[in-house]
């Protein structure tokens, strides 16, 4: 799945997702302590019928402490000086983070040591032990 296979319309109008709006810490010239211009989205993971389970559990994966103990994922947005500016990086954050999911990582195939590094792992063991005997061969009990 690509960015653009995603409908924005459709996760903006479906139940899943919800905004909040609050002040933000960032831009805003003299409307910084009067308009709430900085977004929270939250995404319920756990309610989304049209992602598959697997997806879900990356998605819970990749979000790490943006995720709710209730299966909501949160996206905040401030880095804009206006409500709607923000509310799409929050929507293109989510969309991001979707794709990001929504691609399973390659099974990784376990491969044998070369014939070459075995040996050599072997000698540096062999010259390691020949070193600590000849150490302790060279001590004197009395002392």
């Amino acid at each position: 799945m690509r960015l653009d296979d995603i409908d924005r319309e459709h996760i903006l109008r479906s139940e899943e997702i919800e905004f909040e709006y609050f002040r933000s810490s960032g831009p805003g010239g003299q409307n910084v302590n009067k308009v709430a211009t900085a977004v929270r989205l939250r995404f319920d993971v756990a309610r989304a019928r049209w992602l598959p389970e697997d997806v879900k559990a990356r998605l819970a994966r990749l979000a790490g402490s943006r995720m709710t103990e209730r299966g909501e994922l949160l996206v905040e947005a401030q880095r804009f000086r206006t409500q709607e500016s923000n509310r799409e990086d929050a929507v293109e954050r989510l969309i991001r983070l979707i794709v990001r999911a929504w691609h399973r990582p390659p099974m990784r195939i376990p491969t044998r040591p070369t014939a070459g590094s075995e040996e050599r792992r072997l000698d540096s063991k062999k010259r390691r032990g020949r070193t600590k005997r000849e150490r302790s061969a060279g001590r004197n009990p009395e002392a």
